[in-house]
C-alpha cells in the first residue's frame, strides 16, 4: 500500500520559519521526482518546488529564495524548508511523487500552513 503523509503544518507569523516532511512508504522512492503544490479557497493547484531524481531543484518565483525542497532517499523522505514566510504562503500543502518510468504518480492528504500578519 502506497502513502504519502506530510507532517502537521501550523500557525506561524509572517517572517517566520516552518519546515514540512513528506514521508513516502511502500514505492521505490530513490525513482520518483517529487514536488509541493499548495491550494488555497478559489484558486487552482499550483506547484511551487520540484526536486528530480538526481536532486536538481526548480522552484516558482512565488517562493524562490525564500523555499527550499530537499530529498533523503534512505529516509524516504522530502522535505519543505520555509523561511519568509508571507501570509499569502496560507494554503493546503501536498506532497506529490511521480515516476515517468512506470507511470504512476501518487499525493499525500495536505496539511495546512496558516501564516499570520
Amino acid at each position: 500500500q502506497v502513502q504519502l503523509a506530510e507532517s502537521r503544518g501550523g500557525l506561524v507569523q509572517a517572517g517566520g520559519s516552518l519546515r514540512l516532511s513528506c514521508a513516502a512508504s511502500g514505492i521505490r522512492f530513490s525513482i520518483y521526482v517529487l514536488g509541493w503544490y499548495r491550494q488555497t479557497p478559489g484558486k487552482q493547484l499550483e506547484l511551487f518546488a520540484t526536486i528530480s531524481t538526481a536532486g536538481t531543484t526548480n522552484y516558482a518565483d512565488s517562493v524562490k529564495g525564500r523555499f527550499t525542497i530537499s530529498r533523503d532517499n534512505a529516509k524516504n523522505t522530502v522535505y519543505l524548508q520555509m523561511n519568509s514566510l508571507k501570509p499569502e504562503d496560507t494554503a493546503v500543502y501536498y506532497c506529490n511523487a511521480a515516476s515517468r518510468a512506470n507511470a504512476r504518480e501518487f499525493w499525500g492528504k495536505g496539511t495546512l500552513v496558516t501564516v499570520s500578519s
